[in-house]
Order: structure tokens, then sequence, then C-alpha cells
């Protein structure tokens, strides 16, 4: 009972500290900046999304299917970039964050004739996509001094509130660590290819990276690139915490308090997070398209392997 009643609050937390956060930033900033985020965007902008979108699309599904054929799946790369593109777009308009990655594990593993490896393989994928933007976050923040202390006061609450999450993340790992076991059991088959992994996360990061600057400067903001830079990979590592709705939440709150802290102005902060949120949300609108033309697609379940490995998959952010 114990173990249900977890797995059924997780999301709904999860889902209310972002509405909670987005709620905050209204009351703290009204509206403004989500008006002035808005009338900053033109065709334009919404060109070099789609762009960019695509380049990080092509990026990450390649990713996939480097890991799903050390795996032993079959994955064209026209089907992976399809597929990544629906279950992006699923993320960004289901609440959960997650499930267009489970719809993309699942109907792979359906079509392979192997449910839970293709669960496997999206798992591995996942991880290896958050991995980079950690490392590459913590390590360029580093070289910060200035922005991490005066981002200290807010650090301590925001610090709290990710080991209570831990926390939950832990038990709810502990209580399912079969699953998990599974899958990890295949790290070894990719890890040999990691280079090639590391490479097409690092270029993907990068054009995440290029539409965040290209918001900051559709938001107004004309402080250099190596000022800006630390700021936004703040931005990418704290939307790695599963606890935003569709990608917004703590990337808004984040951007606001850093760019406050570094002087040019919480509200234009927000600003420009809230452009990155639109842009990033037109990037995968394609995935609509895709979802449309494959909506009599049917994906029937395995009963004996995938309610055991999907669970695996909420763990893992966007």
């Amino acid at each position: 009972m114990t173990k249900s009643w977890a797995r059924k609050l997780w999301p709904r937390l999860r889902l209310l500290i972002g509405l909670g956060i987005l709620a905050g930033l209204l009351w703290w900033h009204s509206t403004d900046a989500f008006v002035d985020a808005l009338q900053a965007i033109d065709a334009r902008s919404l060109l070099i999304a789609l762009a960019i979108g695509l380049a990080t699309t092509v990026l990450s599904a390649a990713r996939w299917c480097l890991v799903a054929r050390r795996l032993g799946l079959e994955l064209p790369m026209a089907g992976a970039v399809s597929d990544y593109y629906r279950a992006q777009f699923l993320n960004a308009v289901l609440p959960a964050g997650v499930l267009g990655d489970v719809h993309r594990a699942v109907s792979h593993g359906h079509r392979s004739g192997d449910v839970a490896r293709g669960v496997k393989a999206v798992f591995l994928e996942r991880v290896a996509g958050q991995v980079v933007p950690v490392i590459v976050g913590v390590a360029v923040l580093l070289t910060q001094p200035a922005v991490l202390s005066a981002m200290a006061p807010v650090m301590a609450p925001a610090l709290v509130v990710i080991a209570v999450l831990l926390s939950v993340l832990l038990v709810l790992a502990r209580w399912r660590h079969r699953a998990l076991a599974g899958m990890f059991a295949g790290t070894r088959a990719v890890l040999d290819v990691w280079p090639a992994i590391v490479g097409l996360s690092v270029a993907a990061l990068a054009g995440h990276l290029v539409l965040f600057v290209v918001a900051a400067r559709l938001a107004g903001a004309a402080a250099p690139l190596v000022t800006l830079v630390p700021l936004l990979l703040l931005a990418l590592l704290v939307m790695v915490l599963p606890v935003n709705v569709g990608g917004w939440g703590p990337r808004e709150a984040v951007l606001a308090v850093a760019f406050g802290a570094a002087g040019l102005g919480s509200a234009q902060g927000l600003t420009v997070s809230v452009v990155y949120g639109v842009l990033a949300f037109v990037a995968c609108l394609p995935g609509a398209v895709t979802l449309l033309l494959k909506r009599g697609e049917a994906v029937p379940e395995s009963r004996d392997q995938a309610p055991q490995s999907v669970p695996a998959l909420a763990g893992v952010g966007q």
C-alpha cells in the first residue's frame, strides 16, 4: 500500500512544486516579464528556433540510435528522429514531463520485440543526456565565484529542496531496485562508445545554449557572452531537476535570481527564461505533426515486461 501511495504521490508533488514556483514568480513580477517576452518574439526567431531544434533533435536521436544498437536493437535514424520529436512534444505538453520518453521507449520496444530492452535504451540515453549538462554546468559555475557567492542566500533553501527530492527518489529507487538494476545491466556495452555519446551530448548541449543566447538577445540582454553563458548554463543545469511543468518552473526562478545577482535585473532574467521556453516549445512543434501522422498507430502493452521496466524512467528528467 505504501509503495503504491508513494508512486501516486510523487507525480503530483513534482507538479505542485513546479506550479508553486510559477505562481511565486507571477506574484513577484506580475505578468510584465511574460508580456515582454511574447512581444520580443518574431517570425525570424521562430525559424531560428525550428532550425536549432532540428539540429539538437537529430543529435539526440543519433545518441539514442547508438545506445540502442549497442544493446542489440535495430533503430533506423529516420524513425529515431521522428520518435524523438514526438517524445519532446509530449514531454512539453503533458504535466509529468517524462511521458513522451515513456511512449518512445515502449513504442520502440514493441516494434523491436523486446519492451524491456527498449525501455533500457531510452533510460540509458536520457541518463547520458543529463550527465553532460550537469558536469559542464558545475565546471563552468565553479569558475564564477562571484555568481555563486551572490546566489548563496537562495542556494541554501534550494539545496534543502534538492536533498528532500533526492531522498524521495532514493526511497522510490529502493522499492524498484530490480527494475533499476536491469536498466543499468547494459551499461558496460554502452560505455564502450562513450566518446561518441559524450560528443553528441556536448553538441546537443551547445545547441540548447545557442537557443538560450538567442532568447537573451531577443529579451534585450546586451551583456557579453562571458557574462551570460554561466548564467544560462545554470538554467540548463536546473532544468535537470524533475520538478518542472513542461520545463517551466525552476528555470524561470533561477534565471531571475541569477540575473539579479549578476546586476542584470531579475525581471530581465525572467523575460529571457520565458522567451527561451516559448522558443523551445516551438522547436519541438514538429513532434505534433509526427504525433498526428501516427495517431492511428496503436502500441499494445507487454504485460510481462512493460510494468516492470517503465517506472525506472520516472526519475529521469527531461
